[in-house]
């Protein structure tokens, strides 16, 4: 039970952090926390039934970062956030997708 309420909470500082330091800082070391909290929630949260959607989810959201920058008046916050959400994702995403490929290699 605590391994849960750890991934949850590892989801949830995770994209707070994101936003955060998106809207108001910037710090180059919240790149380098988001992926490690990444990889916690890759890790623990996402199960073997939730790696495909997950695994298109992160593609769609990273394809998709791009163009969201271009949107008028919003666009200027989304291009100061997404990086951090991105490398949040990317994180877990890079972990989610090792366990796959594994998965894959042995059947």
């Amino acid at each position: 039970m605590k391994i849960a309420i750890i991934g949850k909470w590892a989801f949830i500082i995770g994209l707070v952090i994101a936003v955060l330091a998106g809207l108001f800082y910037q710090p180059a070391w919240a790149i380098w926390v988001l992926a490690i909290l990444g990889v916690i929630v890759g890790l623990l949260n996402v199960t073997a039934e939730d790696t495909r959607g997950f695994l298109l989810a992160a593609i769609g959201l990273t394809l998709s970062a791009t163009a969201l920058n271009t949107i008028p008046l919003m666009g200027r916050a989304f291009t100061y956030v997404l990086p951090f959400v991105v490398a949040f994702v990317a994180g877990a995403t890079i972990v989610v997708a090792l366990k796959e490929l594994f998965v894959t290699a042995r059947s």
